[in-house]
C-alpha cells in the first residue's frame, strides 16, 4: 500500500489568515486599531525621523512574501513606551507585513537612542509559512559605530556575524536591513 502524504493543516502553516488578523492593512482591511501598523511614533513625538526598510530572504535568495514583522524599540532617549520621561504618542512598537510579490518590509519611526550600556537598535519579531517559533533579531546602525563597538549583545556574537545586524544607511533617513532566513549571509536570531 502507497501511502499518500497529507496535506498541512492549519496548525502547521501561518496561513492568510494570520494577515487578517494581524496586519489587516496587507490583507486590503481597513486598520482597526490605531497603534497597529507601520508607523511606530506619531508626528508630534521628538526625534530623528527614519524608515528602517529592507527585503526578506530564504536560502536561495528568493524573497519571502507572506512573513509579518513586529518591531520593538526605545525613543530618542531610550525610554521604553509606558516608562517614565518617555515621549507622548511614542508607540514604541509597530506591526508590518512582507509585500506579496517583492517580500520588502518598511517601517516609519525615530532613531532610538541608546538603553543602559546597548547601542541604539531595534528588536525585531518574524513569522512566516514555515517558521514555527517566531524569529528574534536585533537591527543595529552603520552609523553608530562607537556605540556598536561596546554594545554587550554585538561583543558576544563572533566578529565575522557581528555585521548581519547592521543595517546600512542609505538615504538621508532611511536605512537598508535585509533579513537572510538561512545561507552565506543568515541573519543572527537569537533564542529567547
Amino acid at each position: 500500500m502507497t501511502k499518500t502524504p497529507l496535506p498541512e493543516t492549519a496548525s502547521q502553516t501561518a496561513g492568510p489568515y494570520v494577515h487578517i488578523g494581524l496586519a489587516s492593512e496587507a490583507a486590503g482591511l481597513e486598520r482597526s486599531l490605531s497603534v497597529l501598523g507601520a508607523c511606530i511614533a506619531g508626528p508630534d513625538v521628538p526625534g530623528e525621523r527614519m524608515v528602517i526598510e529592507g527585503q526578506i530572504l530564504d536560502g536561495a535568495g528568493v524573497p519571502v512574501t507572506d512573513a509579518m514583522f513586529e518591531l520593538w524599540q526605545g525613543d530618542a532617549t531610550g525610554k521604553l513606551a509606558g516608562s517614565e520621561g518617555c515621549a507622548s504618542g511614542f508607540h514604541g512598537w509597530g506591526r508590518t507585513a512582507a509585500d506579496f510579490e517583492t517580500g520588502r518590509w518598511r517601517f516609519e519611526t525615530i532613531k532610538p537612542g541608546p538603553i543602559g550600556n546597548q547601542a541604539p537598535h531595534l528588536a525585531l519579531w518574524i513569522v512566516a509559512r514555515g517558521i514555527n517559533i517566531g524569529l528574534h533579531t536585533r537591527v543595529y546602525f552603520d552609523d553608530a559605530a562607537e556605540a556598536n563597538a561596546v554594545d554587550p549583545v554585538l561583543l558576544s556574537l563572533p566578529e565575522d556575524r557581528r555585521a548581519s545586524l547592521v543595517a546600512q544607511k542609505s538615504g538621508d533617513r532611511s536605512y537598508r536591513f535585509d533579513v537572510h532566513l538561512q545561507g552565506n549571509f543568515e541573519t543572527v536570531f537569537f533564542d529567547l
